[in-house]
């Protein structure tokens, strides 16, 4: 089965919420855990930053996920609408989804502050495209 254009170019999008939802049940996972092992009390998440460390990466990491990928999004859907996908829209969408998933490991799993940044200029790269396909859109 071949895919369409519509469809390679709306794939990552699929994926990258997938992420965002896997990330939602790791960070519940991981709390509940912290609260069985009494680290903290479920009162404690009543404050932002009461989690310990290991789910207060995951916490920061979906945060992330609200920032910088909702221009992604803009971008998607205003590409999308406009049916002006093209293969420079669908690899910047991929380079998207694939920045987002090392951000996600590296944020989560190390405190490798240095890579982090290098890996989010994965994402600023494929962003900056996808916004500028809009732009070009527009003011064209």
């Amino acid at each position: 089965m071949s895919l369409t254009k519509d469809q390679m170019f709306l794939s990552p999008f699929l994926g990258y919420f997938l992420l965002v939802a896997f990330l939602y049940a790791w960070l519940t996972y991981e709390r509940q855990v912290a609260v069985f092992k009494k680290e903290v009390k479920v009162a404690d998440f009543v404050n932002a930053g009461a989690d310990p460390l290991r789910s207060k990466r995951i916490a920061r990491n979906l945060a992330n996920q609200f920032e910088l990928p909702v221009f992604a999004l803009f971008a998607a859907l205003i590409l999308y609408m406009s049916g002006k996908v093209e293969i420079i829209s669908i690899c910047a969408a991929w380079l998207f989804l694939t920045g987002r998933l090392i951000h996600t490991l590296v944020q989560t799993l190390s405190n490798n502050i240095p890579l982090r940044g290098i890996v989010f200029m994965i994402n600023f790269i494929a962003v900056m495209v996808l916004m500028t396909r809009v732009a070009l859109m527009v003011f064209a």
